[in-house]
């Protein structure tokens, strides 16, 4: 006996991917907690996540969007202004560190930056520039917006049952000043770029894992009951400042983002990990669900994603699935193997598998 005769068949590649079409293939993520439909849900983090807390509802899940938008706004407006799009109007999270700094302004471990950028007589808040598309007529009515996005995610997060965050970058800019890092880079959508004075930085696994603990430990220090869900947005890279690539540089970003996720997932009761980056840009599904540019994710995918989402969540008192022991010994591989598998020393496992 081995252990890898006990495994089930969606331990194996052949059984679990190569051989189910791929609409059939399943049970790719079963969640380790429960996340009921009275479970308050809240969603943050990069472009992908916006389409996370629609679906929910769509559910009857009890998604939080706990900045509602003012009277009189149409659909286009409302979006524009990131309403609707996550529980929080901080416009899109894409890093660990910036997530750990929102929760850091919110509980009041640290103070938030007071800088804030004024063009054409408008006044823009560098943390979420692209929130407000037309900013403030003061530079105080753009820090009093921040005060309330800021106690709208202390206030959810000590009532929340679970936080969903979508990891998107390991690249950003810092200002070497004031500490802050930026959404984007500064003079993109707004501001002005100081080679100075904002400091280009790509986070290594250490620093996401270190940002994401630091987050989740704020956040429980708020709610000691709350689970987070990690999952990395499977949109690549519009452009890399390091210089090297764009298909290299986005290989190394989610690589990153999916070690960091994964390991704080192994050490944490409360912390789990979804899929939704393999389920997009995994092999078997040979880029069907994205857009002709290659980036935006199609309606499909974003329906095939959630689906496995409520498949999980759904079998979280079912378990992974049965053993179904098979075969013993040995097994040779001969010139007969398929795909090349000849040459890769772990085909061999291939042989327990069920059936």
């Amino acid at each position: 006996m081995n252990p890898y005769q006990s495994l089930p068949a969606r331990s194996f590649w052949r059984s679990a991917v190569a051989e189910p079409e791929m609409p059939n293939i399943a049970d790719v993520w079963t969640s380790k907690f429960e996340i009921g439909p009275d479970d308050p849900i809240l969603t943050a983090g990069s472009c992908f996540a916006r389409h996370i807390g629609p679906a929910l509802l769509d559910q009857g899940m009890d998604w939080r969007e706990v900045e509602l938008p003012p009277p009189g706004l149409t659909e286009a407006e409302r979006q524009a202004r990131h309403y609707g799009l996550f529980s929080f109007r901080t416009g899109n999270i894409y890093t660990a560190a910036a997530l750990r700094q929102w929760l850091s302004w919110a509980s009041s471990e640290t103070t938030p930056t007071d800088e804030i950028w004024c063009e054409d007589g408008r006044f823009f808040d560098p943390c979420r520039p692209s929130v407000e598309p037309d900013g403030y007529g003061s530079a105080e009515a753009a820090l009093a917006a921040r005060r309330i996005t800021l106690t709208a995610i202390r206030d959810a997060v000590a009532g929340a049952g679970c936080l969903i965050f979508t990891l998107g970058l390991t690249e950003a800019w810092q200002d070497r000043i004031t500490g802050v890092v930026h959404p984007v880079c500064p003079g993109t959508p707004r501001g002005v770029f100081d080679a100075g004075r904002h400091v280009f930085r790509n986070f290594t696994v250490a620093d996401v894992h270190r940002d994401l603990s630091a987050a989740v430990a704020l956040a429980r220090a708020a709610n000691p009951r709350l689970n987070v869900l990690l999952t990395v947005s499977p949109v690549p890279l519009t452009a890399t400042a390091t210089g090297e690539h764009a298909l290299v540089a986005s290989t190394y970003s989610k690589s990153v983002l999916r070690a960091a996720a994964g390991q704080l997932a192994q050490e944490d009761d409360q912390v789990d990990y979804f899929p939704s980056y393999e389920l997009i840009t995994g092999s078997p599904f040979r880029g069907v669900f994205f857009e002709p540019n290659l980036r935006t994710v199609s309606p499909d995918g974003v329906a095939f994603v959630m689906r496995h989402f409520f498949h999980g969540i759904a079998q979280y008192a079912v378990g992974a699935g049965s053993s179904r022991p098979t075969g013993s010994g040995s097994v040779q591989i001969d010139g007969t193997s398929d795909g090349g598998d000849l040459f890769c020393d772990d085909a061999v496992l291939d042989y327990y598998r069920a059936g």
